[in-house]
């Protein structure tokens, strides 16, 4: 009688005693390569798949959330100079400004709904978006408040105007500023992603390659034949696949790091010196609204505006102008420190002349329409930045759909050439098993 024990050791002693003669050989060989095939395309084409969703997912969803957070901050920091402004006009604002405050106030809430589209699970996030929601009625509140006490001339507008921009600048910025930060660090996260190399897919790939090529020895060995047409076509389609999508890859993660370098890198930079001038801007028009009371937005004056102006390590502009990878970005630059460097000679005027008792004079300086004046040399400076920008942003969509176009084609190519080696490894196998029977 067989025994349990016997049935259950027959399965494996078919398939040592197998493994013993040549088609038996043949058979684990064929099984070994065709399961080795199967894993390495199915795992090539997702990992192709995901680096080409990533890049997308860059274009479509990183890029265009962080200049959304960015735009929020520029709009209400805008915004805030802007009421400091109109309450400098006395009187009945000009409409002009109201205009462009509206204006500002409804680029912040539209730039808002759509940053806040991508926060949730990200506690932090939630946080800002939460802040900017609730603390920006109360700030527009204010702001109204403000207004009418100076239209009817009491002096309660003043302080009504000092406890809003207190609000925007204690929270309301800190908290857009920091949303910035978060979507940007994102962007940077994708960009990594999408230079890494798949070291695994390439190592599995490579592994594929050279068990094809010492099955093709073992045949050779034991058959006399030279050449293996199944195998060798195999081995093709594997190096065919390993040499393309080594090349794509290449090429890809090069192009997403010059997107990154002339694109998002020079972004950043000219958004950090843009945040810097409108915080210089609204401190310029407070010091004057605070009449005598305001030392301190005058000294954060001076300490931020050495970082778009002069000629230190510190001064952002400069950063921009050595990151600027056209003649256009660079003109636009170089334009921009010409800029700032007026603004910072017409601030300097402001203070002579209110310190000197000139008040008047002093504010049509900083508002006034005059070619030397602070308005104008801050809204040359302030164009200058916005068209860099732009241009930053055309350069890293530019570079990363170049990125994108590198990888065109070739999941289904690894897909293809995946099944033609299968098909290879059975023709060139199932030959030389024929042969013993």
């Amino acid at each position: 009688m067989v025994t349990a024990e016997a049935r259950q050791a027959s399965p494996l002693r078919r398939v040592t005693h197998s493994a013993t003669t040549t088609p038996g050989r043949l058979s684990l060989i064929a099984v070994g390569l065709l399961l080795l095939t199967v894993v390495t395309g199915l795992f090539a084409a997702v990992t192709l798949q995901t680096k080409q969703s990533t890049l997308d997912e860059l274009t479509d969803h990183r890029e265009p959330l962080a200049a959304a957070a960015q735009q929020i901050y520029r709009s209400l920091s805008d915004a805030d100079a802007t009421a400091a402004s109109a309450f400098l006009s006395g009187g009945v604002e000009p409409a002009a400004l109201r205009s462009r405050y509206e204006f500002d106030i409804a680029q912040a809430g539209a730039a808002l709904g759509k940053a806040s589209s991508d926060v949730a699970g990200d506690s932090l996030a939630e946080q800002q978006v939460s802040t900017l929601s609730q603390q920006l009625p109360v700030y527009t509140g204010l702001i109204e408040t403000a207004r009418t006490n100076n239209r009817q001339g009491f002096p309660a507008g003043a302080a009504y105007l000092r406890e809003a921009s207190g609000l925007m600048r204690s929270k309301i910025l800190p908290a857009a500023e920091q949303l910035y930060a978060i979507d940007y660090d994102r962007l940077k996260a994708g960009q990594a992603e999408a230079r890494s190399f798949p070291w695994f897919t390439l190592l599995l790939t490579v592994g594929l390659l050279a068990a094809l090529v010492m099955s093709q020895r073992y045949l050779t060995r034991k058959t006399n034949r030279l050449l293996n047409v199944g195998l060798f076509g195999a081995t093709l389609a594997v190096a065919l696949a390993l040499m393309w999508g080594a090349a794509a890859l290449i090429i890809s993660a090069t192009q997403v790091g010059d997107g990154e370098r002339n694109g998002s890198q020079q972004v950043d930079v000219l958004v950090q010196a843009r945040i810097n001038s409108l915080k210089c801007r609204a401190d310029e028009t407070l010091t004057l609204v605070a009449r005598g009371d305001g030392p301190g937005y005058e000294k954060e004056w001076q300490e931020l505006s050495v970082t778009f102006s002069g000629g230190d390590r510190g001064n952002l502009l400069r950063q921009a102008r050595e990151l600027a990878s056209s003649p256009a970005i660079a003109g636009e630059v170089d334009q921009a420190r010409a800029n700032a460097d007026a603004w910072v000679a017409a601030h300097k005027k402001i203070r002579e002349l209110d310190d000197g008792g000139q008040y008047e004079e002093a504010v049509a300086t900083a508002i006034g329409a005059a070619p030397d004046s602070s308005a104008t040399a801050f809204g040359k400076l302030d164009k200058n930045l916005i068209t860099a920008l732009n241009a930053g942003r055309e350069e890293f969509f530019t570079q990363t759909k170049y990125a994108g176009a590198a990888l065109t084609g070739l999941v289904p190519g690894v897909v293809v050439l995946a099944i033609i080696a299968v098909a290879g490894i059975l023709l060139g196998i199932r030959e030389r098993l024929r042969e013993y029977r």
